[in-house]
């Protein structure tokens, strides 16, 4: 099916050649690449450190993801506008594991998530975005976006906490217990860059509404800091050291070097140890990152097909993400995946081809060398402010409050289930539990819909009538293992005191193993109680599983038809009812 093969087939770089060499590609298209790039890399700059820090590691990190994922995954993914970098979904996974593995744990766990992706692009696994239902990935959306907008509130007010708990609930507890220590000069910062951020789109300036709220939220801080007032910035609290001996505060401005994962810092500062007990400890944190970057980058896929009309090659994408995944922890990289937001911004700044996420990822470079003196300056505050904006957008409420008001109570429920566990619990449980019950719902619905009807008396499927004692059931529906066994119960049911029945089953479009079997009881249960059965007009699924099943007819007993009408002229025929009599 060729307007399937998007979703069914693998195609290396697809993006790249579709848009460079498969449609011309100019030196205007050029330049709108690079305006793009640029402004999607002002964006990038600021919010890759943030999330790093979020995610437990040295804001440098994030920008090395990036680097090094941007720059990989445009030229080899499979969407052409998508941007790829450190997001926010990842941080309630990232977090716990650079808590106790350190940053080499981290940059392990995402070779580990590579390697998996590329597994899953190999098995052709991309179509399966499409059996997730929105009602999940609405909810664990959500919740992603309370948890990382309540590990904000630290750095927002100020707090001095030396621990956070681990269970969400503690966390809460924890931050509620500390808020009358608010450091009102953070606040102040915070509120000044948060009120930015909200208003600046207001004002129509083609400028990203990023980039003055930091400038105000860093000359704020500046002036408090001149006041006497303790303001604590990205120089403050992170230091780096280099190769060569050299120490500084903030982000260091340099090329990253090339580093082996494992012999990154653990969380006592000294390499981790590459163990199979290593691989084994990960392996959880890796599998839900790798779940979670192939449902964000294909989801973040299908969103821009959506606005521009074009079609992205879902393996093609999912194998872009496992080699930036792959590449980048040997640079200092965590997670990469496709950002929505980034992405979209990319396309409206005219966007033509994945040269503007290579301009992006070449920007942030350019950024890391030679305004890393600056960025020390930027306050924890104004990072916060900027994540909880970058939560409320992810939590995309206006979905949420559609959904609740149009869709019916099963998915309202599975929203909710999803929601609250994320929050509670643990994403992969959420998607998991929340697909399970989503299933089962939609399974109980559509059993729902396999009914029987009695026909005898209509004119329209039996025009002359029937013999006396008999009886003809047309079946609408599928017979699957949830229908099916009360299908025939109540064929059962209605049986009693009949000569003879007639299943019309042009309607039932698939029977699967469990209808089968119960369908073969209920031809044993016609044999024991003399009932002649005919089944009529089995339609090509049902007809190949009977088959595969060898059930055969047994004469004057139990038969099968190609049609209604050939069933009625049996039923109908004098010297039939004679041998079934004699019989």
């Amino acid at each position: 099916m060729p307007y399937r093969e998007h979703l069914t087939t693998l195609r290396f770089a697809s993006a790249l050649y579709d848009s460079c060499i498969k449609e011309k590609y100019t030196l205007h298209r050029f330049k709108k690449d690079v305006l793009a790039g640029i402004t999607v890399g002002v964006i990038a700059i600021p919010l890759s450190m943030a999330l790093a820090i979020a995610s437990g590691v040295p804001p440098q990190n994030g920008l090395y993801t990036a680097i090094f994922a941007g720059f990989i995954i445009a030229l080899t993914g499979g969407s052409r506008f998508s941007v790829s970098g450190p997001t926010a979904a990842f941080v309630v996974i990232l977090f716990p594991v650079s808590q106790q593995f350190g940053l080499g744990g981290l940059l392990v766990a995402s070779l580990m998530a590579g390697f998996m992706l590329l597994g899953m692009a190999l098995a052709r696994l991309g179509r399966l975005i499409e059996y997730i239902p929105e009602a999940v990935t609405l909810g664990f959306t959500a919740g992603i976006a309370v948890v990382i907008a309540t590990l904000q509130v630290k750095d927002f007010f100020g707090l001095q906490l030396t621990e956070i708990p681990e269970s969400y609930i503690g966390k809460v507890e924890a931050l509620y217990n500390a808020l009358p220590d608010t450091h009102w000069p953070s606040l102040l910062v915070a509120v000044l860059t948060f009120a930015t951020l909200v208003f600046w789109p207001r004002l129509k300036i083609a400028v990203p509404g990023h980039l003055p709220a930091l400038v105000l939220g860093a000359l704020t801080a500046l002036a408090l800091s001149s006041a006497g007032y303790d303001i604590e910035t990205i120089g403050s609290r992170f230091t780096y050291s280099l190769s060569d001996g050299t120490t500084g505060f903030g982000i260091p401005a340099v090329f990253p070097d090339f580093i082996w994962p494992w012999a990154a810092p653990g969380p006592d500062g000294k390499p981790i140890v590459w163990s199979l007990q290593l691989v084994e400890a990960l392996f959880p944190a890796a599998f839900s990152i790798a779940m979670l970057g192939a449902i964000e980058s294909l989801l973040c896929a299908v969103v821009l097909d959506g606005m521009t009309g074009k079609r992205h090659n879902a393996n093609g994408e999912l194998f872009g993400q496992s080699l930036g995944n792959l590449v980048a922890p040997f640079f200092g990289g965590i997670t990469a995946t496709a950002a929505i937001a980034r992405s979209a911004t990319n396309y409206r700044a005219g966007a033509q081809s994945p040269i503007a996420a290579v301009i992006h990822a070449a920007f942030v470079l350019m950024g890391l060398i030679a305004l890393a003196p600056l960025l020390a300056y930027l306050p924890m505050a104004s990072l916060a402010a900027l994540l909880i904006i970058v939560a409320w957008n992810m939590s995309e409420a206006h979905k949420l409050v559609a959904l609740c008001r149009r869709a019916p109570m099963s998915d309202i429920a599975t929203l909710a289930i999803c929601f609250s566990l994320t929050v509670l619990f643990d994403m992969v449980i959420a998607i998991t539990v929340g697909i399970v019950i989503a299933s089962l719902l939609f399974m109980r619905n559509i059993s729902k819909m396999t009914k029987i009807s009695d026909i005898s008396d209509s004119k329209k499927h039996c025009p002359n009538g029937i013999p006396n004692h008999y009886v003809v059931y047309k079946i609408n529906g599928p017979l699957f293992f949830a229908a099916a066994d009360r299908v025939f119960s109540e064929l059962e049911y209605r049986d009693q005191h009949r000569k003879g029945v007639i299943l019309y089953m042009d309607g039932v479009s698939i029977l699967d193993a469990g209808g089968l079997s119960s369908m073969i009881k209920y031809i044993e249960h016609c044999a024991e109680n003399n009932i002649h059965l005919i089944i009529a007009d089995l339609q090509s699924q049902p007809l190949k599983t009977v088959a595969k099943a060898h059930i055969d007819a047994v004469p004057d007993r139990f038969q099968f038809t190609d049609t209604l009408a050939e069933a009625l002229e049996k039923i109908c025929d004098p010297n039939w009812q004679t041998s079934l009599t004699h019989h």
